[in-house]
Order: structure tokens, then C-alpha cells, then sequence
């Protein structure tokens, strides 16, 4: 697993960049000043504030880690350069729920990118793997908690 690529799209990419720069050089200043602020009220032992200040700063540069760790093993997909005639990673597609005749839009991304609220699904996911090579007009089954979910392909973008 230690030399596992992260596959990211370009948007993806960008956006674990922004994060970086804004946990080492904004969050890093403000923690820094908290911790300052909280030594300031003695004893800490009993210090909530210090505690609280000291353990945020441990997430963050733990997060900090992890994300130059996932740029350095990053591989990005250009999904413009891609074909659409079939579904691939960066493509967005949209589905027909059989079952309820819904259709929903989603964009198959990385790991790290997928975001549900944002219509963004890994394609590691289970409606992910079934997606991926698939070509408008294929049904794809899903095996969800509650039974086979059907879709059918109606677009790729």
C-alpha cells in the first residue's frame, strides 16, 4: 500500500493543494496563537484551552502529512483528453434509477474526491466499479443494503 498512486482528478488536485497551504499557513498561526494565549492562563494540568489547542494541532499536522503524502503519489486524470463513449474516471454520467425512474447525475473521481452532498463517487464504490467502462444504454446492477439497485446509463459527459 505504501506506494499506492492516488488517483485525483485536476479539480481534486487543486483542491488538496489549497488545503495544504491553508492548514501550514493560516490554521498553523492560528493554533500557534492559541496555544500562546491558553499558556498564558497558568497551570497546565488543568488548562482546557491549552489541551484542546495542543490536540487540534496534532490533527492538523497529521492532516498535513497525510495530504503532502497523497500529492507526492498523486496521478491526475484529465478528463477532457479522455473519451467519452464510455464512463472512466472524471467522467460525469447520468443514471435512470429503474426501480423509482429517477435520474441522477454523479461524477466518478478519485477516493479522495468522492463527496456524496457534492454528487462526487469514488470509483472504488460499488456504483463506481459497475460504472467504469460501461457505454450509454448499459444497465448496471448495485448490490445496496437494501437489495440490487438497477440503473441505466443515459449519458456520459
Amino acid at each position: 500500500m505504501a506506494k499506492e498512486e492516488v488517483i485525483v482528478t485536476q479539480e481534486g488536485l487543486e483542491k488538496l493543494e489549497a488545503e495544504l497551504e491553508e492548514l501550514k499557513y493560516v490554521k498553523r498561526k492560528e493554533i500557534s496563537e492559541r496555544i500562546k494565549i491558553a499558556l498564558g492562563y497558568g497551570d497546565l494540568k488543568e488548562n482546557s484551552e491549552y489541551h484542546s489547542a495542543k490536540n487540534d494541532q496534532a490533527f492538523m499536522e497529521t492532516r498535513i502529512l497525510i495530504i503532502e503524502k497523497m500529492l507526492k503519489k498523486a496521478r491526475v486524470i484529465d478528463a477532457d483528453s479522455l473519451d467519452n463513449s464510455k464512463v472512466h474516471i472524471g467522467s460525469t454520467v447520468l443514471l435512470n434509477d429503474l426501480e423509482f425512474a429517477e435520474k441522477i447525475e454523479y461524477r466518478i473521481v478519485g477516493t479522495e474526491e468522492a463527496d456524496v452532498l457534492d454528487n462526487k463517487i469514488s470509483y472504488e464504490s460499488p456504483l463506481g466499479k459497475e460504472l467504469i467502462g460501461k457505454k450509454v444504454g448499459d444497465v448496471v446492477n448495485v448490490d445496496a443494503p437494501m437489495g440490487v439497485i438497477k440503473y441505466e446509463l443515459l449519458e456520459i459527459k
